[in-house]
């Protein structure tokens, strides 16, 4: 029997979500929809004042922040509820909530044969399923805990941001290696790991830093 096998990617292509891929935020808009359907929970709203004013006085960093929110709101919260959650979810996102521009940049890079990575801060509650509904060939984001079947919602890794993403594209490279890397981002906390790649694309930057990133090498793009 003839064996079929893959042909090597060209390119390593990674994409930050929020606000790169999608025009705002994904993390809030999926906690008030879970609220939403939890309704009896929204009295735990008010245990969130105590991490909120640690993030303000900087005690709590943003996962910390990110897994506060989910353990005092979801805490105990079944699997099974969560993960069907996540996939209505991802269907409202893909492609409604999302730039036109980049989903066909996306869907470009898979049609070119390249490795194809969301790279992202947002939990591993709903990111796979938004990167799986666009044809990614990877997802690597934010892991939160679980205590058997029933959600923690506390970080169980790195809040993938910052520094975390360039130890990220690292480790791709070294599983992938020899392969360009382009990245795609919209912040500047995505510039630690844009700058160490061959080629970087900068979404919706004002004039003045565009200019800046323009004089570094990056591409700036406008998706409306």
């Amino acid at each position: 029997m003839q064996q079929h096998t893959q042909p090597a990617p060209r390119r390593l292509a990674i994409f930050d979500l929020d606000g790169t891929l999608t025009r705002h935020d994904t993390f809030l808009p999926f906690v008030l929809e879970l609220l939403r359907q939890h309704r009896a929970r929204w009295p735990r709203v008010a245990l969130l004042l105590l991490p909120a004013l640690g993030y303000l006085l900087r005690v709590v960093d943003r996962g910390g922040l990110k897994g506060a929110v989910l353990h005092c709101l979801f805490r105990g919260l079944p699997r099974e509820v969560v993960n069907d959650q996540a996939l209505r979810y991802a269907q409202t996102v893909v492609p409604a909530r999302m730039f036109a521009e980049a989903v066909n940049e996306f869907r470009k890079h898979l049609a070119a044969g390249d490795h194809v990575v969301v790279l992202s801060a947002s939990p591993d509650l709903f990111v796979p399923e938004i990167a799986r509904a666009l044809g990614a060939n990877e997802v690597i984001c934010t892991q939160i805990r679980w205590t058997g079947e029933l959600l923690d919602g506390r970080l169980a890794g790195p809040n993938r941001r910052d520094h975390e993403k360039a130890r990220v594209l690292e480790e791709l490279r070294a599983r992938m290696p020899g392969l360009p890397v382009i990245a795609y981002g919209n912040s500047t906390a995505d510039l630690v790991h844009m700058y160490r790649c061959e080629y970087g694309v900068y979404v919706n930057p004002d004039a003045a830093l565009a200019a800046r990133l323009t004089q570094r090498g990056l591409r700036c793009v406008q998706w409306r």
